[in-house]
């Protein structure tokens, strides 16, 4: 099949989507209201609840939910072909992905803002919101590991990368003053900030890549042999703890400040790379090299059910309800836009997921530099995926997208060194955007725990960033074949699975705040019974795996997910039948401030 033409019709089944599916949820069972008040304004603290334009709150939610998790497990996935991974992406996207962001978004907003781990108190139980807020926890611990180490590892093979992406945090804070305080225009920033982008991304190509291992002498990743102290010394290592203190510096600052507008203009950045990687793919129509099933894959995992494990983001992925509740519910100033902003982002997700299996499985044909030579067709997509499952590191999984979409991208007469710049800080600003999201969330369900199990140090925002980061930091650095930072990378599959366990227990949720309503459910049942039954299964299998290699804190961790979620589905099943038709308990009256007594604002 052309490559052109998958890509024409798998956007045309997803606008066609928005605009059937997606508005019949919105309007005969969410029943969104445009006269009903909000959180963001009902709340209204300019820190976290913030009345936002409909158009930024989209650019902080796709930047937020989309990271590099369409990038690396579409880019992992097409091992068993790209047929399996395309249907996938197509029907997941549509079906349980989509659903699942709105869904969570509405519940959220129909709870004052409270993340879904809190909300899961009033729609299920009070035991099963303490069961959801622990699995959150494990869960965020596992996502600001690996996504510091994925940001860390594209610094340190792609350094020209760096100064943009660090140029990006002033000029959003600029952006940010200038909306929010001045009460300027949206679209003379917009473009001063993109333009500004773009020159970062041509000054760090071919003028000021920052390799931190020339500047300060350091290895990629060290400490195989010389032990942990030594191995702290990398690259890779120094990366992670850099952009961990950006973290905590950006989870606490007001959402207008940086979070918001940073995330506008990489949604921007994102559009134009999207445009640029669709116009190459009809200039250059390059041909599928990759087959489009592979029957047998060494080393790895059977296709089922690790397809739609290893396929997060892109089809359906547990944090994004973290964001849907956490974040952008906080933000949606009409709750109409909750359509758009929850359904139609998880669309654009899917045809990013969509564009990175052809640039893996086509673009890379079109050239892969290896060891002096080019190779090109069938011989390039052979060199990164004909080896071992095991084999293909996390740069390779990363650099086959960067390299086949850099390649896409110079079809349109752009140089290919600037275009695998432009991919690579896509790429990194997008890792960025979810990192910093995630550890603002993971304070989020530290304050919720702390409030819960009435631990009150916990429920101050900075005590509570302080543990986010320092136990993301950890688990990050768990030592490996090369050394602290190197270990970290075994955690991706757990990542899957645990993602996966979220979003069957945010449908269960979901599906709990419409029977209390007395809303149809018939539509989540499947979607339901898949995200319960799947990881569960993929859990079980690497947790055997992780036995057998001797990684314990990872066995620990994936059988203490699995018997929360569990307890969890139990205390569910026990329930539903005494939940239908039962509103859940009202929310406690909200003291009055001066920022929250504005009404409706749509």
């Amino acid at each position: 099949m052309g490559t052109l033409l998958v890509a024409v019709l798998s956007f045309f089944g997803f606008i066609l989507a928005y605009n059937t599916y997606g508005r019949f949820l919105a309007r005969k069972v969410f029943q969104l209201d445009p006269k009903a008040v909000v959180p963001s304004v009902e709340v209204n603290d300019g820190v976290d609840y913030v009345p936002t334009r409909k158009a930024v709150v989209f650019g902080h939610h796709f930047t937020s939910i989309a990271g590099t998790g369409p990038i690396v497990g579409p880019a992992i996935a097409v091992f068993w072909g790209w047929a399996p991974a395309l249907i996938w992406v197509m029907i997941g996207s549509v079906f349980v992905g989509a659903v699942h962001d709105f869904g969570a978004l509405v519940v959220s907003l129909r709870s004052r803002g409270q993340t879904i781990g809190d909300a899961a108190g009033r729609m299920i139980g009070p035991r099963a919101r303490i069961l959801f807020l622990l699995i959150l926890f494990f869960a965020l611990m596992v996502v600001i590991a690996i996504f510091g180490l994925i940001i860390a590892v594209i610094f340190a093979h792609y350094p020209e990368s760096v100064l943009s992406v660090w140029a990006a945090m002033p000029i959003a804070v600029a952006v940010g003053f200038w909306i929010y305080k001045r009460g300027g225009n949206l679209l003379i920033p917009s473009l001063l900030a993109l333009g500004g982008l773009y020159l970062a991304v041509y000054a760090g190509v071919y003028w000021w890549p920052i390799d931190l291992g020339s500047l300060a002498g350091l290895p990629v990743l060290a400490g195989a042999d010389g032990g942990f102290f030594e191995g702290l010394r990398s690259v890779v290592v120094l990366w992670t703890l850099l952009l961990l203190a950006y973290c905590f510096i950006a989870s606490i600052l007001p959402v207008w400040m940086l979070l918001q507008p940073r995330d506008y203009i990489n949604s921007h950045q994102l559009f134009v790379a999207l445009a640029l990687l669709v116009m190459g793919l009809a200039i250059a129509h390059p041909p599928m090299v990759a087959p489009a099933f592979v029957g047998s894959v060494p080393g790895a995992p059977p296709i089922m059910p690790f397809l739609f494990i290893t396929i997060a983001c892109g089809a359906v992925s547990g944090f994004h309800c973290l964001v849907s509740s956490g974040t952008t519910s906080k933000q949606i100033r009409c709750e109409t836009d909750a359509q758009y902003v929850g359904y139609g982002s998880m669309l654009l997700e899917g045809a990013l997921a969509v564009l990175v299996i052809l640039a893996c499985c086509a673009g890379l044909g079109m050239g892969l530099p290896v060891e002096g030579e080019t190779l090109t067709g069938v011989a390039a997509w052979q060199h990164t995926y004909g080896g071992n499952w095991g084999d293909m590191k996390l740069a390779q999984k990363v650099g086959a997208f960067v390299q086949g979409g850099g390649n896409m991208i110079a079809g349109t007469g752009i140089p290919l060194k600037m275009a695998v710049g432009i991919i690579a800080v896509m790429v990194a600003c997008f890792a960025a955007t979810t990192l910093d999201t995630a550890t603002r969330l993971q304070r989020y369900v530290l304050q919720e725990l702390g409030g819960a199990l009435r631990i009150p140090p916990l429920t101050n925002k900075y005590v509570a960033t302080t543990v986010a980061v320092v136990t993301g930091g950890t688990m990050a650095l768990i030592p490996g074949p090369g050394g602290p930072g190197s270990g970290g990378l075994i955690l991706w599959p757990l990542f899957g699975a645990i993602n996966q366990l979220l979003a069957g227990l945010a449908f269960l949720v979901i599906a709990f705040f419409l029977i209390r309503h007395q809303r149809p459910v018939w539509f989540l049942l499947l979607p339901l019974a898949m995200m319960v039954v799947l990881p569960a299964w993929a859990m079980i299998h690497q947790t055997r795996d992780f036995y057998a290699q001797g990684n314990y804190l990872l066995v620990v961790l994936g059988v203490l997910v699995e018997l929360l979620q569990a307890w969890m589905i139990i205390e569910g099943i026990v329930l539903w039948r005494k939940a239908r038709g039962v509103l859940p308990a009202p929310l406690p009256p909200l003291k009055p401030t001066a920022t929250n007594e504005g009404g409706r604002a749509c």
